[in-house]
């Protein structure tokens, strides 16, 4: 008898501890924010939220409010959808709220990239060393003339060879943007002579864009392969990409290349200081490339895009750009010598700089979350307060409540190339209510957590379009083609894709 009543105590306890790790038993309490747990254990709304995060999150809203917490895949999250209480959450202790949990858990399962402590400091004090001020003014220009390389080398001159070209707009403007961008940081093949000068920029060409071509067919699986979701055949490619971009990019490798961005030796040395083996470095320029090319080629595809579609922001964009190169003494036309755009010149474009911000209010979606370590209040601006608990996660998703906000922006489906600009160039506030935003676009986070290559990210998109509309004349195939939808697989993990590409065609303008 003793030993039944020992195994059924034991099952019973099992049952209960299965029922808790479920979430059975969650109940909110009074001071937190609406509990909603969905109809199956454990799972709650996975399904729904991976379906579609952002029709899901409105539903949620107009059931709840902007404040509510949902059971996702075994985790409780509480999403906050108030813009006035971003300020609190962004600037909270990371010993309240930490951002780095899920960071190091999707780096580790996408890259195979396993973060050391000191991680995160190497990357913000290199990035602000090299991605910003006076490092970035270098790395801007070594785009440049890599964009130059990439773009420029076949530009026929003369009136009989002004031929159209036709592409597909999202390939090439991903496939330009990504390959300008990765000799930049990752550097470019040697030489000695000026004739082996030509035969090594061949070779760049040639290297980029098969690395592009592999890139490509793992950014398509990277939704699925961030959540989990990659049927058997899938995760085999997947593991078959990481090993060749490891080998590809590899230390060893690196090394062999001629300008190798200060950001990119930086790092690695400072890894390889602190006791990280070369293997776990090599992965480490995966996620380097991952980060700084993943979302640039997408987002630089939707600017180029939207100007197509608005001829009256085409104009006002070129003619800026037309303006800038005659302050500074330049010119794009056959004949004359390549144009060389500086940090300083990509300073002087407000239109060009709104048109993007409101490309990125229009197509960037991350999803911000932070663990929850400690008890913490959160007061919304109608002055209601409640408590986040220790141990779930709580969740920004700005795309929804700011940056398609109707409050905050007019029209907010509607692109407006000078929405985030003042007619003298300064740049527009934001109100909701009454009250001055802070928070009115977050494409690159915000806080701790910001993106720390944002201003290389726009310095490359810029000098992209830069370049584009001061050599090219542009068309879409078709003036009846209706913006992409989006491909909403993509929600939560930085710049949208389009689910299909929009062909066009471009000429030398000179």
């Amino acid at each position: 008898m003793g030993l039944w009543v020992v195994l059924l105590c034991t099952l019973v306890s099992l049952l209960l501890g299965g029922l808790y790790v479920l979430g059975v038993f969650r109940r909110r309490r009074p001071d937190e924010p609406p509990l909603d747990k969905g109809t199956i254990p454990w799972l709650g709304y996975l399904l729904d939220f991976r379906k579609n995060s952002s029709e899901f999150l409105k539903r949620m809203q107009r059931k709840h409010g902007d404040i509510f917490t949902v059971l996702i895949g075994g985790c409780y999250f509480t999403f906050v959808m108030d813009p006035f209480c971003f300020g609190t959450i962004v600037k909270e202790s990371r010993s309240k709220l930490d951002f780095r949990t899920a960071a190091i858990q999707l780096v580790l399962q996408v890259f195979g990239y396993k973060p050391i402590e000191a991680t995160h400091n190497i990357v913000h004090a290199s990035s602000t060393k090299h991605l910003m001020g006076e490092g970035l003014a270098v790395l801007t220009q070594s785009t440049m003339e890599n964009f130059q390389k990439l773009l420029l080398f076949s530009l026929s001159s003369g009136e009989e060879k002004r031929v159209w070209q036709e592409e597909n707009l999202f390939h090439y403007c991903y496939n330009i943007v990504f390959r300008a961008g990765y000799l930049a940081l990752y550097g470019s093949e040697p030489h000695r002579g000026a004739g082996d000068k030509e035969k090594a920029e061949e070779q760049d060409r040639v290297h980029s864009n098969q690395l592009f071509h592999e890139f490509r067919k793992y950014d398509r699986l990277f939704p699925r392969l961030a959540f989990a979701l990659l049927p058997p055949k899938d995760k085999r490619e997947a593991e078959r990409l990481k090993r060749f971009f490891w080998s590809t990019l590899s230390v060893k490798n690196t090394r062999q290349k001629d300008n190798i961005s200060g950001w990119i030796s930086e790092q690695d040395q400072l890894l390889a200081e602190n006791g990280v083996p070369e293997y776990m470095r090599d992965r480490f320029m995966f996620m380097l490339l991952w980060a700084s090319q993943g979302n640039t080629g997408p987002a630089a595809f939707w600017l180029l895009l939207y100007l197509l579609k608005h001829p009256e922001a085409m104009k006002a964009v070129r003619d800026e750009v037309d303006k800038v190169l005659r302050e500074n003494g330049q010119e794009a036309k056959a004949g004359s010598p390549p144009i060389t755009i500086s940090r300083d010149m990509l300073n002087q474009t407000p239109l060009l700089d709104s048109a993007l911000e409101e490309t990125l209010r229009l197509v960037a979606a991350p999803l911000l979350v932070r663990a929850v370590l400690e008890d913490i209040s959160l007061r919304t601006s109608s002055g209601t307060e409640y408590t986040l608990r220790k141990g779930d996660r709580v969740a920004l998703f700005p795309h929804l409540s700011v940056q398609m906000n109707p409050e905050i922006h007019d029209e907010p489906h509607r692109f407006k190339y000078d929405r985030f600009v003042n007619p003298d160039g300064t740049r527009k506030d934001f109100y909701r209510n009454g009250k001055k935003l802070k928070y009115v676009n977050m494409p690159w986070g915000a806080g701790v957590s910001t993106c720390p290559g944002r201003f290389f990210a726009s310095a490359e998109m810029k000098l992209f379009v830069f370049l584009m509309l001061s050599h090219y004349d542009l068309e879409l195939l078709s003036e009846e083609e209706e913006i992409p939808a989006i491909d909403i697989s993509r929600w939560g993990l930085g710049t949208m894709q389009p689910v299909h590409d929009v062909r066009f065609r471009f000429r030398p303008r000179f």
